[in-house]
């Protein structure tokens, strides 16, 4: 029994169900057409999310990403240092001595996995450095995901790769020049380093990584060269935060204060944790973003409350099979 079998079968009710319901309207979706942007927050590269997303962007159903510097560059760092890595069982009854002995072994923790300071971030940092630089003398600028992609390009991490490439998803998108929008990128670990390199004058200027509003400038012109798309673009949603709603305020960014007629979003799904509750946007339900002007009262909207790690993975295989 194939994956789409298996989840046509027995995916029937409560979230389970919505899994299945939004795994058929991607697969429709881009039937129709319709480019596809999915954000990821949280810690889906570290996650590995790289094993299924990765074969998504190969076979075009993915046509742009937006997600948080931590998910862009740890996906490198896994790619370059995945040997590295120590994987904890109990990580809930981790004790605080536990946490110290971590840290001060070159750990950094993520739930039930530790990333290997020298060998991910250090690895990075060095070889991204001379790139910064390079672009300072050219007095050029580019958005972060620049970087990474040359990186990947150039071969300059190449030889040291411990995991199959395929299995990255950031490989996958810099062989297609996928575009990729990363807002907030300064609270990321290489957005640290730059931040710190400028300080210590080892890079003359933070001008090198374009800003957030540059970022914006850059969505809305790939948002509006989709205008000839048989379908308006479509949005997968891992987790909440500034990966998901930077990119979706794009469309009522475009209508309202650039005074351009826009399509909306002609497909939204939404893996969460997030309640409405609390009034945060990432819990916000999917007609709230009726009245912002970003979801049309037709477009086909999904929420799945559960694990993204066990969720994502299963409706890319179910879209992969269609």
């Amino acid at each position: 029994m194939s994956i789409r079998e298996f989840v046509d079968r027995h995916f029937r009710h409560f979230n389970a169900a919505a899994l299945r319901d939004a795994a058929r309207a991607y697969a429709q979706a881009i039937d129709d057409g319709a480019p596809m942007m999915v954000t990821l927050a949280g810690a889906m590269s570290t996650a590995e999310l790289g094993r299924s997303l990765a074969e998504m962007i190969r076979k075009g159903k993915v046509h742009a990403i937006t997600c948080t510097g931590a998910n862009l560059e740890e996906d490198l760092f896994n790619l370059v240092a995945h040997s590295h890595y120590k994987k904890l069982g109990d990580y809930r009854n981790i004790s605080v001595e536990q946490e110290v002995a971590l840290l001060e072994s070159g750990y950094n923790r993520v739930t039930d996995t530790c990333i290997p300071e020298e060998e991910a971030f250090r690895r990075v940092e060095r070889q991204i450095i001379e790139l910064w630089k390079k672009a300072a003398e050219e007095e050029a600028s580019h958005l972060p995901h620049w970087y990474f992609y040359e990186l990947i390009k150039r071969g300059t991490l190449e030889d040291k790769y411990e995991i199959d490439p395929k299995d990255s998803w950031l490989v996958a998108a810099a062989d297609r020049d996928l575009p990729l929008f990363v807002p907030g990128w300064e609270d990321s670990t290489m957005g640290n380093v730059l931040a710190a390199r400028v300080i210590g004058g080892a890079v003359p200027s933070s001008g090198v990584v374009k800003s957030g509003i540059e970022a914006m400038i850059a969505l809305t012109s790939w948002y509006r060269a989709q205008a000839d798309a048989p379908r308006a673009p479509g949005f997968f949603q891992i987790g909440g935060g500034i990966a998901g709603d930077f990119p979706i305020c794009v469309v009522p960014m475009i209508r309202q204060d650039l005074r351009v007629d826009s399509p909306l979003w002609s497909y939204f799904c939404q893996i969460s944790d997030s309640t409405p509750s609390y009034g945060s946007y990432s819990g916000a339900v999917p007609n709230e973003k009726i009245t912002w002007e970003k979801l049309a009262a037709d477009t086909p909207r999904f929420v799945i409350e559960s694990d993204a790690t066990i969720v994502a993975p299963l409706i890319f295989a179910y879209v992969l099979e269609s």
